[in-house]
C-alpha cells in the first residue's frame, strides 16, 4: 500500500490506535492533534474533518509522531456492517439472476472483520471471494436523501465478502449472513481512503486475483444501485453511525460461476482504485 501526499486521507489502525498512512510510515493521530479520543477510529471518523487538516498537517511538520505494531483492518471494530448482494449488472449476468427491485441486503457480523496479511481457516469445500468497495461510514445519520448522502461518508476501503456456498444456500430461502460471517470472512484492507483522493467516486475499479490469476475486474459504474442510493435506502430503516462499513457487492468473476473455490493454501489479492491491495491467505 502506497502513502500518497496531498488530498485524501489514507486512515487506519496500528497497536490499536487510529493512524495516518504517510510514505508507508503510520502517524499516530491522537499525538498529531492533541485529541486523546482520536486513538478510537471510530471516534476520529466521526470527526472526519478533523482527519483531513491532520492529513495536511503532516506536510508541516518534520517531529511526526510514529507508531508502530500489529496493523489491522482499516476499521477494526464497526457498530454494525451492511453488505448488498446481487449488486453489480456483470454478475447478474453470470449467475443468470434477474436484476433487483430493490437492494438485497443483508448483514456480515462484526466480528468476521480482519486484518489484511491474516491467514484465515476455511469452513468447508466451497468457499468464494467476493472482491468489494466498502463504504465507510463518517456522520451518518436517518433518512438521507441521495443527493446528501456522500456528506454522510468518511472514506472508501476494498474488502473480501467471503462466502462459504454451502452453508449460505443449504436453506430456502437461502440464508446469508451465516454463511459469510465465519472468523476472518471479512477481511478489510489497511486504509480507508478520503473521498477527496478518486477522480470520480461513482467509478472505481476493482479486482481480485486467486494464486496469481486475475478472477474478477469490475467498476463501481456497473452497480444496480449506487452508493448514494444505498446509504439512503439503510438509512430509511437504520441510523448510520461512525465507523459502519457498507459492503457494495461484488463484480463479475466469482467461484461459484465456474465451480471453483478457495483451497488450503490459497493466496487471494484484492484491491481498488486509489486504495491499494492486500493479501489474504487460507488454512
Amino acid at each position: 500500500m502506497s502513502g500518497e501526499t496531498g488530498a485524501g486521507f489514507r486512515l487506519g489502525c496500528v497497536d490499536g490506535r487510529a493512524a495516518l498512512n504517510r510514505d508507508g510510515q503510520w502517524v499516530d493521530l491522537a499525538a498529531l492533534t492533541g485529541a486523546p479520543e482520536l486513538v478510537d477510529v471510530n471516534v476520529a471518523l466521526s470527526q472526519v474533518d478533523t482527519v483531513r487538516q491532520a492529513w495536511l498537517e503532516c506536510d508541516r511538520r518534520a517531529d511526526l509522531p510514529l507508531v508502530t505494531g500489529a496493523v489491522s483492518a482499516c476499521v477494526p471494530e464497526p457498530r454494525q456492517v451492511f453488505a448488498v448482494g446481487l449488486n453489480y449488472r456483470e454478475h447478474a449476468a453470470e449467475m443468470a439472476l434477474a436484476a433487483p427491485v430493490a437492494p438485497m441486503v443483508f448483514t456480515k457480523f462484526a466480528s468476521c472483520i480482519t486484518a489484511p496479511g491474516s491467514t484465515v481457516r476455511l469452513s468447508g469445500p466451497k468457499v468464494d471471494w467476493e472482491v468489494e468497495l466498502v463504504v465507510v461510514i463518517g456522520a451518518g445519520g436517518r433518512d438521507l436523501k441521495p443527493a446528501d448522502a456522500w456528506d454522510a461518508v468518511a472514506a472508501l476501503t476494498v474488502g473480501q465478502d467471503l462466502s462459504d456456498r454451502e452453508v449460505q444456500l443449504r436453506d430456502t430461502p437461502p440464508q446469508f449472513s451465516l454463511g459469510k460471517s465465519f472468523a476472518g470472512y471479512g477481511p478489510l484492507a489497511p486504509v480507508a481512503v478520503g473521498l477527496d483522493a478518486f477522480g470520480n467516486v461513482d467509478d472505481i475499479g476493482l479486482w481480485c486475483g486467486v494464486d496469481g490469476e486475475i478472477r474478477q475486474q469490475g467498476r463501481t459504474s456497473d452497480l444496480f444501485f449506487s452508493v448514494p442510493e444505498l446509504v439512503a435506502s439503510l438509512s430509511a430503516t437504520c441510523e448510520l453511525l461512525p465507523g459502519d462499513l457498507i459492503f457494495t457487492g461484488t463484480p463479475a468473476g466469482v467461484g461459484a460461476a465456474s465451480g471453483r473455490y478457495l483451497t488450503s493454501g490459497s493466496v487471494l489479492v484484492s484491491g481498488a482504485d486509489e486504495i491499494g491491495e492486500f493479501e489474504i491467505r487460507f488454512a
